[in-house]
């Protein structure tokens, strides 16, 4: 079930060739159903995101702010399963060579069976995974698995986040890791911490693979200044809070193309 294409390095590698830090892009997979959010996911790649992070929606998402939160409601009830976000992940995939995340949490992928899913996950192009409630200390046995498909997958690590724990999710990552700039759950915010850069830097000398910045990163400005300090920067809630503002799907995914080439133009100035 291995397979040769590693997605994830390439947009790395790429980014640094132009001068750039990669742009990672968040939709919820089902919101508001599961045709928009393709749409949605392709707009971001149209737009010039190099990851392309696909949520699948959890009843008791720990690390997703109120707007995160809505999508995946609105996902949950217009009958989401983990089934249909990877079929949606097969979907996208068949239309754009971007990298393409998961993010979700553990209990639905025990649920549906973690062999089943990384196989799963294999057969539908699906590069890497993000599953914040795994703790890089416990996930051997689903690491070994994952590496033996040539599946990625990402820890995430906080600014509260203990040396041992930066030493184990450095140690555990396979795709990058991913630095939550502040402390709390995702959302838009109007600045972000002053010792950021600090921070980063100490989790880059560190890790072996690369570092991404996410949770709160929502305007061109900010990605910009991210982007200097990291390898890689993720905007979610400011994507999602653009699909939410309704209208038809066209008109959605262009609101979202726009807005992520303005990010992605950001990155690369």
């Amino acid at each position: 079930m291995t397979r040769g294409v590693d997605r994830i390095q390439a947009a790395f590698s790429a980014a640094e060739k132009r001068g750039s830090a990669v742009l990672v892009t968040y939709v919820m997979a089902g919101d508001p159903d599961l045709a928009t959010s393709r749409d949605m996911a392709l707009a971001c790649a149209a737009g010039g995101a190099d990851i392309l992070e696909i949520g699948m929606p959890f009843s008791d998402p720990i690390a997703d702010g109120k707007t995160i939160q809505g999508a995946g409601e609105r996902a949950l009830a217009s009958g989401t399963t983990i089934a249909s976000c990877l079929r949606l992940a097969a979907e996208v995939r068949r239309r754009t060579p971007a990298a393409i995340a998961l993010m979700g949490y553990v209990n639905p992928v025990m649920s549906y069976g973690e062999e089943r899913f990384l196989d799963a996950c294999v057969a539908s192009g699906v590069d890497a995974l993000i599953l914040p409630d795994l703790p890089p200390e416990e996930a051997g046995p689903f690491r070994t698995a994952a590496a033996a498909r040539g599946v990625k997958l990402v820890f995430l690590l906080a600014p509260t986040s203990t040396p041992a724990r930066v030493a184990a999710a450095c140690d555990a990552a396979t795709g990058f890791v991913y630095f939550v700039s502040v402390a709390g759950v995702t959302g838009a915010r109007t600045s972000l911490p002053a010792d950021l850069g600090e921070k980063v830097a100490a989790v880059r000398r560190q890790s072996p693979v690369p570092v991404v910045v996410g949770f709160g990163v929502s305007t061109p400005a900010q990605a910009r200044a991210v982007g200097k300090l990291a390898d890689g920067v993720v905007v979610g809630s400011a994507i999602v809070q653009r699909i939410a503002e309704g209208g038809a799907r066209k008109a959605r995914a262009e609101r979202v193309r726009r807005f992520v080439a303005s990010l992605s133009r950001a990155l690369r100035r």
